[in-house]
């Protein structure tokens, strides 16, 4: 497996370059004062979209691929775009969505479909098996890979998700919650409507 250009590329090329986009993401929130212009709401649905990559993220890194992860896969990509959606309709409310955050915003929405495909190029009998074409039957089990990821790789990746992805966002929830004396939504975003952002 760790033979396959493919699985190299998704390890070391696609899966670190997503993580460095989703932290400089976190900087543009934290350079347009998020908890004072969207506030926790906005960081509510940052959490709720890492959550939505993340369990099918999990699921590569240590189950077998087959059909039903494929599947999960396909559904987890497009909740998350709709989920996008609604975080840029939200943001642009009451926050300055700057054209760095947008090239940003851009990584992070090609970035999982590059993944995605990927795993689909790889087992591509059970992506057809989902259409029930191809020459494999659907595999629908759960099962740990029989090739385990290198522990170290694992680690590694774990601690950067939690340091650089996890802790951040975390971190950007809470002071929203506490510049809003615990509301989800600030004043200023209360009555806005989508695209009309205002000055901070």
């Amino acid at each position: 497996m760790l033979n396959d250009p493919t699985v190299i590329i998704l390890m070391y090329f696609i899966l670190p370059l997503w993580l460095a986009a989703g932290f400089a993401d976190w900087l543009c929130h934290r350079a347009t004062h998020i908890e004072m212009t969207t506030g926790a709401k906005e960081s509510l649905i940052h959490l709720l979209m890492f959550a939505e990559i993340g369990l099918p993220l999990l699921a590569a890194m240590f189950l077998e691929i087959n059909g039903l992860i494929i599947a999960v896969m396909l559904l987890a990509f497009f909740v998350h775009e709709a989920t996008a959606l609604w975080d840029v309709s939200y943001a642009t409310t009451a926050r300055t969505v700057t054209p760095i955050e947008q090239h940003v915003h851009s990584f992070l929405e090609i970035i999982p479909l590059m993944a995605l495909v990927s795993v689909v190029s790889r087992h591509w009998q059970q992506f057809l098996a989902l259409f029930g074409i191809g020459s494999e039957p659907l595999r629908t089990d759960l099962s740990w890979k029989s090739e385990p990821l290198p522990i170290l790789y694992i680690a590694s990746i774990l601690g950067i998700i939690l340091f650089f992805e996890l802790l951040p966002y975390g971190e950007e929830f809470v002071r929203g919650l506490r510049a809003n004396g615990g509301r989800l939504v600030p004043p200023k975003a209360r009555d806005a409507k989508p695209g009309q952002t205002t000055v901070r």
